[in-house]
């Protein structure tokens, strides 16, 4: 079986739950043509094409992965023109700016669409996904000559971007960035250094790379306030815009990896042969700052892969439990029936779809902050969203891709053997969701930053208005009083009363004993991601009993995951407190000696 876009469960969460209505009214997304209509057309077109055109080289990439040939990058067949129809079709440009070419939607929309791509070929989405983060950067620090040389091109798509951070010495310590830009007479700068692990850093799918890269200038200070952003095409850019002679970058290897296997994932040397040449981007130092716009882009769209493989999981796996089979029904039967009718099966599927729902509707809510904080007229709206976006990316980056591994691991469990068999497809989104928490910030990197960043910083401001929001929330469904109403409002209050507890102990513990903090800030990100995931299935809950008369099936199943997910996935939060509030010092009992 292969991918189908889950199109209608999609526009329900961006029509009751991310407030598309308003979204599509800010001034700068009317200019651009987007209302309530617009987005079922875009979602039908986005299926189409991911369905029909890019899910079927899924397997084919895990199986012939690209290929260093000569010097060359050259990727699964069939990629390249996938590629070409992706371009020309204008899905790179879906979220960006109207003045170079792009179609100024808004980023919940395009959320929908860049999940669809990522559940139809992960390894192919990764692509277009750090294009669209080089062009964020690129508009928010890069001076107006090089966003017009650079920027329109790759939303067209005729040229592609990457990222370069990482170095054999530097992994998410970049104070350890080597790499060098030396000044030229021209104003240009000759970059020297090797960078790793850089997602699609050569391929044939494009004409062009653009590659933004951190290197030190001469007189840098140590550390990362001594690093500068530098954007270094594989192909020098004359001035009337076209192609020019090829850069000193130069692909000396591609890893063999355990998932994402058609990524290709290089090893860039620049330098070997005079100096590739470069461009600052911004301002002298400051290039982590302008590159944490291009990771926070990626976390977000991260989090989103880990919704996109858990969705494929889980169809993948209810189709094989429809198929499959074996066994007599425990309430009786004739003879042997389909898995699926088993009660064990269906809580690994529920599982499953719990999960996805609502870390899809999760991720969604923030995708219409984001919109609201950059397009809202409102000065006091924008600034709320702000935060509550901010405080919301390390979640949906650190928790939907932890959900990921999981739910794919249930694929594999609800196939049985034939799970471990790779012909069965299962076992490849096991392996390709395992690289989601690791690429773009660890787990234990989103959750040190919700810690710090974002809970002690503002003293739990912004927690303190989430819980405000879910207070209601829980008001609301005791209004309803519907017994699933009922069911899910006692765990939700539970799981808010155990998440404000762990607040307040953070914020009173955070200066005298910051060991025991951060034992338990993954604890503290994965109750973080149940309770907000359980807000949003409570408040679909709600608008699936308004709504249910129109269509009782789809609405029944919504109420019902929401339930599920209320009382067999949110007690988990009552453990996690205790992990947070009591678990720190056993974490840290032990000398490194004694290990």
């Amino acid at each position: 079986m292969t991918y189908v876009a889950p199109v209608k469960d999609m526009l329900f969460v961006m029509n009751e739950l991310a407030g598309l209505s308003e979204v599509v009214s800010y001034p700068q997304y009317v200019e651009a043509g987007a209302d309530v209509d617009l987005a079922p057309a875009i979602l039908e077109e986005a299926a189409k094409f991911t369905q029909d055109v890019v899910a079927p080289l899924n397997w084919p990439g895990d199986q012939n992965p690209s290929a260093l040939r000569d010097g060359e990058v050259y990727t699964t067949p069939g990629f390249k023109e996938a590629f070409e129809q992706f371009a020309s079709a204008g899905w790179q440009g879906v979220v960006h700016p109207l003045e170079f070419g792009g179609q100024g939607l808004p980023k919940l929309i395009s959320t929908a669409c860049l999940e669809m791509l990522n559940s139809a070929n992960m390894s192919f989405a990764l692509c277009p996904m750090l294009t669209d983060g080089a062009i964020e950067a690129l508009l928010t620090a890069a001076s107006p000559q090089l966003q017009e040389r650079y920027v329109p091109k790759m939303i067209s798509g005729e040229w592609t971007g990457t990222m370069n951070l990482t170095e054999p010495q530097a992994g998410s310590d970049l104070s350890l960035v080597r790499t060098r830009a030396v000044p030229q007479d021209d104003g240009s700068y000759k970059i020297f250094g090797t960078k790793i692990y850089i997602t699609y850093g050569d391929h044939d799918m494009a004409k062009n790379i653009v590659h933004l890269v951190l290197a030190r200038l001469p007189d840098a200070p140590e550390g990362v306030k001594g690093i500068s952003l530098f954007v270094a095409p594989k192909f020098t850019v004359n001035d009337d815009g076209s192609l020019g002679e090829r850069n000193d970058i130069q692909c000396v290897s591609l890893e063999h990896k355990l998932g994402i296997k058609a990524s290709p994932t290089a090893v860039l040397q620049f330098g070997d042969h005079g100096g590739a040449v470069g461009y600052l981007v911004g301002e002298e130092n400051r290039g982590l700052e302008y590159m944490f716009v291009m990771m926070n882009a990626a976390r977000f769209a991260v989090g989103m892969q880990g919704v996109a493989i858990a969705e494929r999981a889980y169809q993948k796996a209810v189709q094989y439990a429809k198929d499959r089979v074996q066994s007599r029904d425990l309430a009786g039967s004739p003879g042997p029936v389909a898995i699926i009718h088993q009660p064990d099966v269906k809580r690994m599927l529920m599982t499953m779809r719990a999960y996805v729902e609502a870390s899809r509707a999760l991720a969604y809510y923030a995708a219409s902050a984001y919109d609201a904080q950059h397009a809202s007229p409102d000065e006091q709206t924008r600034k709320e969203n702000q935060a509550i976006y901010e405080f919301l990316v390390p979640i949906v980056k650190g928790f939907s891709t932890e959900m990921s591994i999981d739910v794919a691991s249930l694929g594999v469990q609800v196939h049985g053997g034939m799970g471990f068999i790779e012909e069965t497809g299962a076992a490849q989104h096991y392996r390709d969701a395992r690289i989601l928490t690791i690429y773009e910030g660890t787990t234990a990197i989103q959750a040190n930053d919700l810690v710090g960043r974002k809970t002690v910083r503002d003293g739990g401001a912004i927690a303190g208005l989430l819980v405000q929001k879910i207070a209601q929330t829980e008001k609301d469904l005791a209004a309803s009083g519907t017994a699933d109403a009922m069911a899910v409002l006692k765990q939700l209050t539970h799981a808010r009363e155990a998440f404000e507890a762990s607040v307040a102990y953070i914020l009173a513990n955070a200066k005298s004993d910051i060991k025991a903090i951060y034992a338990g800030s993954f604890a503290y990100l994965r109750l973080s991601g149940l309770l907000f995931g359980a807000w949003q299935m409570a408040r679909g809950l709600l608008a699936a009993e308004r709504l249910r008369a129109g269509d009782p099936r789809f609405f029944d199943a919504k109420i019902a995951t929401a339930r599920f997910f209320a009382e067999n996935l949110l007690p988990q939060t009552q453990g996690l407190a205790v992990s947070i509030l009591e678990g720190g010092q056993s974490t840290n009992a032990l000398e490194v000696e004694q290990f």
